[in-house]
């Protein structure tokens, strides 16, 4: 079990409680540092990968340009893809457990602090 899992305790909230939570301050919040975070590093990305595909496609000559022995500037870009989604990843994780995880877990103690 994860640490944002839990046992439950009793019946969902009401769609009055889910009503109330998600037009709230904090939730409209929480929302916003998702989407500031996800969007435009979604959006890089994409260009970043595009970009990729572009030159893989139209610059044969510039990507098979040897570096050093069998190793070309296309292998080496598209290895960094990798290294892009691993640093994303690592990135998302720790903006979460900073910015969206403590607001996610008020708001979580909210809806079942009203239910008691």
């Amino acid at each position: 079990m994860s640490t944002t899992e839990r046992p439950q305790t009793g019946g969902a909230p009401d769609p009055e409680v889910w009503s109330a939570v998600q037009s709230g301050p904090e939730f409209v919040e929480l929302r916003r540092r998702l989407r500031r975070f996800v969007f435009p590093m979604t959006v890089l990305f994409l260009s970043w990968y595009l970009v990729y595909v572009l030159l893989a496609d139209y610059a044969h000559g510039f990507m098979s340009t040897k570096l050093t022995g069998n190793i070309t500037v296309g292998l080496v870009l598209g290895l960094l893809q990798f290294v892009s989604t691993f640093l994303i990843t690592t990135l998302y994780v720790r903006h979460a457990n900073k910015h969206l995880d403590p607001a996610a877990e008020r708001i979580r103690e909210q809806i079942e602090g009203g239910d008691k």
